[in-house]
Order: C-alpha cells, then sequence, then structure tokens
C-alpha cells in the first residue's frame, strides 16, 4: 500500500492573500509597464507645455481662467502620477522612486513628496481605522460619531453640516496640501528635507513670477483661487469615494491582510475614461491588496479578485461614481449627528 502523499498544489497553500497573490502574479499583472508610463508623462509634459504657452499668449486676460482650469486637471494628474511613484509602479528602484517623486511633487506641483508619501504608506497600512488612519484623522470633518462627540473648535461648527459643506471645503485642499508640505519641512525625520525645500521653494516662487508678471494683482489672485480650487476639488473627488463610508476593521480583520484591505474598500465602475480621470483608483480594492501593481493592471486583475473573494466568502463591493459620492456624504452627515444634536 502506497502511503505517500501528494505534495500540495500550490494554489491551495498559504493564506488567503498568498494564495490570490500566485494568481495574480501568474498573470503577468506585477510587471511594470514602462512604455505606459512613458506616454502618460509624455502626454502630461506636452498639455502643460501648451498650457504655458497659452498661458503667455493670452496675457493680462480673463481668459486666463480657462488655462487655470486646464493646469489643475495636469496637476491633479501629476499627483497620481507622484501617487504611482510612491508605489513603485514605475520604477523599481527606491532611490530613482524618490528622485522621481520629488520631481513630480514638490518641483511639479508643489507638494511635499517625502511627507505625503509617509501619511498614504499609514493610510494604506490601517485603512479606515480611526486611530491609525491619518485620512480619517479628526480636523475639521469628522469621520464617526465618536470623533463628533469629542470635537473641539472649528470642527464643532463645521462637523454639524459637514455633509453639505464636503465639497465646497474640497477646494481648500489644494491650499492645504501645500501648507502641510511647508509644515512638513520642519520636521527632523523627513527624509531630503533640504532638497525638498529647494524644489518646492523653485516651484512657488516660479509660479507667483509667472503670475505677476503676465497677469494684473487682481486677476492673478482670481487665477491661483480657480487653479488651487479646482486643483482640490479634482484631487478630494479622486480619493473620496475609495474608503469614506465604508466599515472600520475589526480587531479581527487587521489580523487579515485580504479582508483589512477588502472589507474597507470600495470599487467605482466606470470605463477606461473613468480609470484615466481617477488614474485607475477607481479600482480601489485592487489597489490597496497589490500597492505596487501599475495602474493600467487594475482593471485586468478586476475579475481575479472579485472571482477570489467570492470563493474565500468575503464582501466584494462596487457601485457606481454618483452613488459612491452619496455613501461617502451619508455616512458624513450620520457620523455629525451628534454635533446636530448638541446644538438644540
Amino acid at each position: 500500500m502506497n502511503t505517500t502523499s501528494a505534495p500540495p498544489r500550490p494554489d491551495t497553500t498559504g493564506s488567503d492573500y498568498a494564495r490570490l497573490s500566485r494568481r495574480v502574479a501568474a498573470a503577468g499583472l506585477l510587471d511594470r509597464r514602462p512604455g505606459y508610463y512613458a506616454a502618460r508623462i509624455g502626454v502630461l509634459l506636452a498639455v502643460a507645455i501648451a498650457a504655458g504657452v497659452a498661458f503667455w499668449s493670452l496675457g493680462d486676460s480673463w481668459a486666463q481662467l480657462w488655462v487655470a482650469a486646464l493646469l489643475a486637471v495636469v496637476w491633479a494628474q501629476m499627483g497620481l502620477v507622484a501617487h504611482d511613484i510612491a508605489h513603485r509602479q514605475v520604477f523599481r528602484s527606491a532611490r530613482t522612486s524618490a528622485i522621481a517623486g520629488m520631481l513630480a511633487g514638490n518641483l511639479g506641483i508643489g507638494m511635499s513628496y517625502g511627507w505625503w508619501s509617509d501619511k498614504h504608506t499609514r493610510h494604506h497600512t490601517n485603512p479606515n481605522h480611526s486611530e491609525l488612519d491619518p485620512d480619517v484623522a479628526p480636523d475639521l470633518l469628522v469621520w464617526s460619531t465618536d470623533q463628533a462627540r469629542s470635537a473641539r473648535g472649528p470642527a464643532r461648527l463645521v462637523g454639524r453640516w459637514q455633509a453639505f459643506l464636503f465639497f465646497p471645503l474640497l477646494t481648500l485642499e489644494g491650499m492645504n496640501l501645500h501648507v502641510a508640505s511647508v509644515r512638513a519641512l520642519f520636521r527632523p525625520n523627513l527624509r531630503h528635507r533640504w532638497v525638498e525645500a529647494a524644489l518646492l521653494l523653485v516651484n512657488f516662487a516660479a509660479y507667483v513670477t509667472a503670475l505677476l508678471i503676465v497677469l494684473s494683482p487682481v486677476r492673478a489672485l482670481v487665477f491661483a483661487a480657480v487653479h488651487q480650487g479646482l486643483l482640490g476639488l479634482y484631487l478630494g473627488c479622486t480619493f473620496a469615494p475609495n474608503h469614506k463610508g465604508m466599515p472600520e476593521p475589526t480587531e479581527e480583520h487587521r489580523r487579515d491582510f485580504l479582508r483589512r484591505q477588502v472589507l474597507t474598500s470600495r470599487n467605482v465602475r466606470g470605463g477606461r475614461v473613468l480609470d484615466a480621470a481617477l488614474g485607475g483608483l477607481n479600482h480601489q480594492i485592487e489597489h490597496h491588496l497589490f500597492p505596487n501593481m501599475p495602474a493600467p493592471n487594475l482593471r485586468r486583475a478586476r475579475p481575479i479578485v472579485r472571482a477570489y473573494c467570492a470563493e474565500a466568502g468575503v464582501a466584494y463591493y462596487e457601485t457606481g461614481l454618483i452613488r459612491s459620492y452619496a455613501q461617502a456624504l451619508r455616512h458624513l452627515h450620520e457620523a455629525g449627528a451628534p454635533l446636530r444634536r448638541g446644538s438644540k
């Protein structure tokens, strides 16, 4: 009698996440896409140069507000490229990624790459955790009824009607990124902070100088307000649908990487136009499971991940873009309820 047991099949060994990872890797979806990123960055640079030429050609005209809107889109897309660089989707080397990230972030759009990368890494480690995820830390907005009950200062006032104020407040997010970036320069633990400071200074100086040379003071202020306001709105609308209103991870799920990432994330259905507009982050579940997966591969990974979650009994949630915003706003309104009751 043969008592030798056959070795287990590779697809049946390891954790749930390990088995899914093998399927995704076997499909080649973790391979880098240098041609895609070369084309994407090339298009962005071409549009940025065209916007610069239009800016100088139009002179002191209110038509410049169209240029401000176009540059808001370009800067937001550059921010999404910096996001992909930070996740090592573009370059394998940490040093090359850091250089490219500072060029795109600090020099390109005036955002500290080191500060944002650290903040975003903490978000990925503990998504939607009210104490550990910086993206749901109480500030002007509160993300849970517990945060509402302990809110102080402006958060007590804003939090009452934050669902109605959410989109208007997003117009301040562009300026908030700049302010937070400058504040980060005073942290001694920020790596390359002198390089980051120099690149931020070049960005700010070039921006202000260009506005004051070409535009009157009033038009310069309006241009900056439109540009920075639309930049913040674009970036906020890109990241808002992904986790807001999704459950906070339980202690059990925090020990299970697959469930911690899937159950706290929301996918947004849409075609390739939406993929381009949101930088692929509408496939948020796949992105959180495989942060180093190139953005164009996320759509291809979706059916694999969705089928595997069905096999493993893990809820996989996706919805449309408008409904995702509605769910996020509903969650904000419910989170602020204790403040409204306290105001009566």
